[in-house]
């Protein structure tokens, strides 16, 4: 019988505030810390972290910006860097690119990483994958770890205080889990891990379905509502947990039409989970679901502030720079993960259905 492997985070805080809980943590795994991310992330956590640290009395060793890119050459050059600092546990801070490149940078260290995002756009905080990227921001491969974090740091008034775009991109991909895992097929054999990950791809729909627009209402002014603490469950737990469980099958064609988009240079830093929300609704086309339920998942994308047309991605798209988009979608494994295989054609019907109706909706 083949061998499984299922890889958790040792251990998740969460809540306002929780940032002042991240020396404790550290000090878990070791006495000299790392602190890497993103330029922006860097310059608002910096004090926190280092305020955290001291009180539990963890140095702090150096602090980097990522490069941009979670790709080989800034991989390397921070593997190399914990090394020269003699590092030995790892903080990392930002988005999914920086959280990634993070988790990546401990695998080749082997320094334990404790994730801080400071924006709620992906689940990559709790998974032990990485997406890489070439240096010019093209995809390039998945990165599957032995290693999740040790430690995720969910802090959500630090979130609630990053612009909305990124909460929608959050819940544009945490959506995907529910419509993508749905949309694969399975296999007929009773699998648990199957069904674990299908129940909790339902988790996340059902709580953005109840809380998404309350949440995004209180974060645009800046605040950490229950709403907010809810969708974050979503965003990072629920979606962790349908990937995790879901063996690395849980994707399908909104992340091959967001790997599209990267081919294109008007589209391809929009933002991931924002261009992978509009993906969810051309998977919906593509699987023919009714114009009632292609409305219902418009509405709920408008209420999510997920933008529902390719014009609102990109309104000076030629019809080349489309064609390049979809043909590089139609290629992806992901796409190929359709219950169905699915042609340039249909790709592009299925486009199309989905701008004439969000304009319908748009026109009522």
């Amino acid at each position: 019988m083949e061998s499984k492997q299922t890889v958790f985070p040792a251990h998740v805080l969460s809540g306002a505030g929780v940032i002042r809980q991240l020396g404790g943590l550290c000090a878990r795994y070791g006495r000299r810390a790392l602190l890497i991310g993103g330029v922006r992330a860097l310059a608002a956590v910096r004090d926190a972290v280092g305020a955290s640290l001291r009180q539990a009395d963890v140095e702090l060793a150096g602090c980097e910006a990522y490069g941009g890119e979670c790709s080989k050459i800034n991989i390397d050059r921070l593997s190399a860097q914990v090394r020269t600092l003699r590092a030995d546990v790892l903080i990392v801070a930002g988005g999914g690119k920086a959280l990634d490149c993070g988790k990546a940078v401990g695998e080749a260290a082997a320094c334990p990483v404790i994730t801080l995002p400071t924006i709620a756009a992906t689940c990559a905080a709790v998974t032990p994958l990485s997406v890489l990227y070439q240096d010019d921001g093209h995809y390039c491969d998945l990165l599957h770890l032995a290693q999740a974090p040790a430690g995720v740091v969910i802090d959500s008034q630090l979130l609630a205080g990053a612009p909305l775009r990124w909460l929608a991109a959050g819940l544009g991909d945490t959506l995907a889990k529910w419509y993508e895992y749905r949309a694969i097929r399975h296999g007929e054999a009773l699998d648990g891990r199957v069904m674990a990950a299908q129940a909790n791809s339902r988790i996340c729909f059902e709580l953005i379905e109840r809380f998404g627009a309350e949440a995004c209402r209180g974060a645009a002014q800046g605040q950490a509502t229950p709403a907010l603490e809810q969708v974050l469950d979503a965003i990072f737990l629920f979606a962790a947990l349908t990937s995790i469980m879901g063996s690395g099958n849980h994707a399908a064609a909104s992340h091959g039409l967001f790997e599209g988009f990267t081919v294109c240079d008007k589209t391809r830093d929009f933002g991931h989970g924002l261009l992978v929300g509009y993906g969810n609704l051309c998977l919906l086309a593509l699987e023919q679901r009714s114009d009632e339920e292609l409305l219902d998942a418009l509405r709920l994308a408008r209420e999510c502030h997920i933008p529902l047309t390719l014009a609102a991605i990109a309104a000076d798209l030629s019809e080349q720079e489309k064609e390049a988009i979809m043909r590089a979608a139609v290629a992806t494994p992901d796409m190929a993960n359709m219950a169905q295989p699915v042609s340039l054609h249909q790709l592009a019907q299925a486009m199309a259905r989905v701008d004439a109706l969000a304009a319908g909706l748009d026109a009522a």
